[in-house]
């Protein structure tokens, strides 16, 4: 539980809404941010949630995400956000800044989650 609590954790989930809704309400921001940052944010965001959620089942602050399951869960979004989601809606395009950018995330949640949680 402590992990929903961690600053970082709060701080990337406050920019991540804060995106979210300054473009909903059509507020002017540069288009890298709008484009970007919530793609690098996913990943650790999804990752601590999936973390947090299992060591509440489990009752043990013991448990942290392997790198396999890390990579795995970034093919998912990789594949349906970039290349399925594309094809079937066209509010969705695919760039590959978006896959550098999931990638980074998740490896950054990887190597950082053993001293943040």
């Amino acid at each position: 539980m402590r992990i929903l609590k961690h600053p970082i954790f709060l701080v990337t989930v406050v920019i991540a809404i804060t995106l979210y809704s300054a473009n909903r309400f059509e507020v002017p921001l540069p288009n890298w941010m709008y484009f970007y940052v919530n793609d690098f944010l996913c990943m650790p965001i999804v990752l601590s949630t999936c973390l947090a959620t299992l060591r509440i089942i489990k009752k043990t602050e013991a448990l942290y995400v392997p790198i396999g399951i890390v990579l795995a869960l970034t093919m998912y979004f990789l594949i349906y956000f970039e290349w399925l989601m594309p094809q079937i809606n066209t509010r969705y395009t695919s760039d590959i800044i978006d896959v550098g950018l999931y990638v980074l995330g998740g490896l950054l949640f990887f190597r950082f989650q053993k001293q943040l949680f």
